[in-house]
């Protein structure tokens, strides 16, 4: 399962962000612009706030248990969650958290 977590997060990583340089590319690299393109419309607004959400869980999720196992690699899935996306942090942190379940 291990691989598999990690192929997700590889995966995470790099097709969303095909999507963002592209935009990118075509609208300028203005982060506020794109933000404001996320909130185009309700349905894309509400998307934004289940990943927004999300992420935040996920944030929890990762600290609460660093704090206990002491694993501070762990932490990593934190801005790969909000620099790239929840695809590429979750997977990331499960692939960390299995490490020593064999």
């Amino acid at each position: 399962m291990r691989m598999i977590w990690l192929a997700l997060a590889i995966w995470g990583a790099i097709h969303p962000m095909y999507y963002f340089v592209q935009w990118f590319q075509t609208n300028g690299w203005d982060i506020m612009a794109m933000v404001d393109a996320w909130h185009a419309n309700a349905a894309s607004s509400g998307l934004v706030w289940d990943l927004t959400i999300a992420a935040v869980t996920l944030t929890i999720w990762i600290v609460v248990e660093v704090m206990q196992t002491r694993e501070w690699i762990r932490l990593l899935a934190i801005p790969a969650t909000f620099c790239i996306g929840v695809s590429c942090g979750l997977p990331l942190y499960l692939y960390f958290r299995s490490a020593h379940k064999t």
